[in-house]
């Protein structure tokens, strides 16, 4: 589903009611816990943490007038997504986080290249997504986007 808002708050407004907590609870867990350097806004009409042109002005090198992006968060029509661009460029993180989602959640990680889906909105694992927030920086992050888009 796709809202139209142009900022976080106004997005969470927009969701049904049962999505409205969850949503912001997710948000703030990220907002709070990704290192210095993420700005957080509007992305490709969802929630997004990016690298903000002030420290990368190349922008993102598929649209150059759009900051990289790095987290986004979504309500669609049946799960709540989180899109981790950590998660898709370093296998170790990933890795990381697929041996640690079932010591956090009783039901199976529903996950492609970068997003997690979540169902089941009383089991999304808050300390979990905390944890995955703490463990890359702007810089290692950026480090592998430019040797991943200079191929």
């Amino acid at each position: 589903m796709q809202y139209e808002a142009t900022t976080p708050k106004d997005y969470i407004s927009q969701l049904p009611e049962d999505r409205q907590v969850p949503v912001e609870k997710l948000r703030k867990t990220v907002a709070e816990n990704l290192p210095k350097g993420f700005e957080e806004g509007m992305n490709y009409k969802m929630i997004g943490f990016y690298i903000p042109h002030s420290s990368y002005p190349d922008g993102y090198h598929c649209d150059p007038k759009l900051p990289v992006p790095f987290i986004n968060i979504a309500s669609q029509k049946n799960f709540v997504a989180l899109y981790h661009s950590g998660i898709y460029a370093k296998k170790e993180l990933l890795d990381w986080f697929v041996q640690e989602y079932p010591k956090h959640c009783k039901y199976k990680l529903d996950m492609g290249k970068s997003c997690v889906r979540f169902k089941k909105m009383e089991d999304i694992p808050y300390d979990l997504i905390a944890e995955l927030c703490k463990k890359m920086t702007p810089k290692e992050y950026l480090e592998m986007y430019e040797k991943a888009i200079k191929k």
